[in-house]
């Protein structure tokens, strides 16, 4: 039976524990020169409606250094752009490849490739979620952390796709998070509710970044204006004052904190330069590890794993 990742709530806790330990595997071997060309012969369809480096470059180069073949299109080059049925699209394309990643705006599009199409489809980002980046980020505070029990992880700043996945993996892990955000750009209640009710859900919210960064393990942010949102980005530098994370901030974490983002950054905004270019950031590694992981779930989907 086919499974889908089209946000954290389709996966169970195993499923995380999974798809961690054979990425930061993969990583490993790669590093060695191990070359797993476990996906032989499979190919992956890439359906892209918003600009991307990251997230394409990992899905491709996962891919082929699996020993599969990444197919690109943009939207605007498939017949998606004429108007044809999203549904007929996905029944074409299950008998061309066998998984499909897709990112796009509105998350209904993605739900309903996932219902019409018998090979799995992957969330490469909607304007809902973002579910692969953050199995990449937690994998990546692993790494840096030796896991995510027992720390404190900060969000600082808007209430978009990528906190919304940050609530999804906290409300099946049990993760310590703490999100701030500025007054009418919280995160939508219909994220928020779920995630509390769960039995080991230990998620704070507020509008207080400095209350969310104390004492924090990690403190993780991202652009106040996501893709299509950029003609409100003058009057949110005004709602999102305080919000920057900069040294000033950080002095409110542990003195070993992690700073994150999932990048592009917009420099001497969201992210002070000076945080960005720090000798000890993460930011790089955060990227790279989008590509092994990219490795876990491609190879856990397409062979059933």
């Amino acid at each position: 039976m086919k499974k889908d990742l089209l946000s954290l709530l389709d996966l169970e806790k195993d499923d995380f524990e999974n798809l961690f330990a054979r990425a930061i595997q993969l990583k490993e071997r790669y590093s060695r020169g191990i070359l797993d060309k476990v996906l032989t012969g499979k190919s992956l369809g890439l359906i892209f409606d918003k600009k991307s480096t990251r997230t394409r470059v990992a899905f491709e180069t996962a891919m082929i250094q699996l020993g599969g073949h990444p197919i690109y299109m943009s939207t605007q080059d498939t017949q998606i752009s004429r108007n044809e049925p999203a549904k007929d699209t996905a029944r074409v394309l299950s008998r061309y490849v066998d998984c499909l990643a897709m990112r796009t705006f509105d998350h209904s599009l993605v739900e309903e490739f996932a219902q019409n199409s018998t090979i799995p489809v992957i969330n490469a980002l909607t304007d809902s979620f973002h579910p692969c980046q953050i199995l990449s980020d937690i994998m990546t505070i692993i790494e840096q952390k030796g896991g995510y029990k027992n720390i404190k992880i900060a969000w600082v700043g808007d209430g978009n796709n990528v906190v919304n996945s940050w609530i999804n993996a906290a409300s099946i892990l049990g993760l310590d998070l703490v999100v701030a955000c500025p007054e009418n750009y919280s995160v939508n209640p219909h994220i928020i509710e779920p995630a509390l009710v769960k039995e080991k859900s230990n998620i704070v919210f507020t509008n207080d970044p400095k209350e969310a960064v104390k004492n924090a393990d990690v403190v993780y942010t991202d652009v106040w204006a996501s893709m299509g949102d950029e003609d409100e980005l003058s009057k949110r530098i005004i709602a999102f004052k305080g919000f920057q994370v900069n040294k000033d901030l950080l002095s409110m974490a542990k003195k070993d904190v992690v700073v994150m983002h999932c990048l592009p950054a917009h420099r001497g905004e969201e992210i002070a330069e000076d945080v960005l270019e720090d000798k000890n950031c993460v930011f790089w590694d955060q990227a790279e590890n989008k590509r092994h992981m990219h490795k876990a779930i491609l190879e856990s989907l397409i062979l059933g794993n």
